[in-house]
């Protein structure tokens, strides 16, 4: 089809209202664009078709359904991978500032790729998020997703991981060759699992080929989208690893001011006596990490809620804190007998 019949197409269904003819003849359209390299104009109107105000669960999760099936695993038939919607944005994203910025700039470059390109330079299109776990690396993907209006694939490693020696490769395979005929955020959760250490001596052999296969899969991904790899355990990574990754982003334990944001955020849906000391709060909870400090918040709305209050008091905050605590010295078998 012509772009003249291309766009004589879009006329006719948009007039007779088939909004699957529409959306055919739309990313037939866009399509065409990528393959002149007319990458900016591709982009623009990727996000005028999909930022529409409608329903993330109906219309808008069909326009954003691929052309080519799911993959799935041989073995047991489960999808590898999950394409999901999120509208979230920055504000929403509270983490220390130098964390956010690089975050920013990986938003900014995607956006100037083609500016850069001009300079012979890449965007960052593979990211390492590491740190500890509950800091916002599978958040971060999630607000990444929606500033830049593309749909967020999350890669199941429960699924991927097949007990028939070679399959794990192979469905490695089938999940980059999807990824590579689309534009998408993808997000590699407990990326550990599959970036081992090869010389771990606990390890067998397929997962050690399972390593090798994927950085080459890696090192051969040639497609317009970001990937992102999140761990808790960064230092269980294979040593070649690192230098597959255009950046690596550290999520450090937030500091006090960022944890009285938190606090402000987290406890933004009740009303507050005036007794409330955010930043008492803040200095009781160093080395928490922000789904620390959620939970906390939650537990504290929980004990005004069923004591038939509809205000949140100083007492209920730190009875919150001090359970977590305990939770934690429990969890660490540090807790004394009373």
């Amino acid at each position: 089809m012509t772009p003249s019949d291309l766009i004589k197409q879009l006329f006719l269904s948009f007039n007779s209202k088939d909004d699957e003819a529409f959306l055919c003849a739309a990313r037939e359209y866009i399509e065409r664009e990528k393959r002149k390299k007319h990458n900016i104009v591709a982009r623009e109107l990727e996000k005028a078709l999909y930022d529409a105000n409608v329903s993330k669960n109906s219309v808008a999760e069909r326009r954003f359904k691929s052309s080519m099936p799911i993959p799935r695993d041989t073995e047991k038939g489960f999808p590898l991978l999950e394409i999901k919607h999120f509208d979230d944005n920055w504000e929403n994203l509270i983490l220390t500032q130098s964390t956010k910025k690089q975050l920013e700039q990986v938003v900014k470059e995607f956006k100037d790729a083609d500016i850069l390109v001009t300079y012979n330079l890449n965007y960052k299109k593979k990211v390492l998020l590491c740190g500890k776990p509950g800091t916002g690396k599978t958040f971060s993907a999630q607000v990444i997703s929606s500033i830049l209006h593309i749909p967020l694939i999350y890669i199941r490693f429960d699924a991927i991981i097949s007990s028939y020696l070679g399959e794990t490769a192979t469905n490695l395979r089938k999940v980059f060759d999807y990824i590579e005929n689309g534009t998408w955020i993808v997000l590699f959760d407990e990326f550990n699992i599959i970036g081992k250490n090869r010389d771990d001596s606990h390890e067998h052999g397929e997962i050690k080929r399972v390593v090798n296969n994927f950085l080459q899969m890696l090192d051969n991904f040639n497609g317009s989208s970001i990937i992102l790899a999140a761990t808790n355990h960064q230092y269980m990574l294979d040593p070649a690893i690192w230098r597959r990754f255009d950046d690596v982003i550290y999520y450090e334990l937030p500091d006090a001011k960022t944890r009285e944001k938190l606090f402000e955020r987290y406890l933004r849906p009740m009303k507050r006596d005036n007794d409330i000391d955010i930043i008492n709060a803040a200095k009781k909870t160093e080395k928490f990490s922000p789904s620390d400090i959620k939970m906390i918040a939650e537990e504290a709305m929980k004990l005004a809620i069923i004591d038939s209050r509809n205000s949140l008091s100083m007492p209920d905050l730190m009875a919150a804190i001090d359970k977590f605590i305990k939770r934690e010295k429990v969890k660490q078998n540090t807790v004394e007998d009373e």
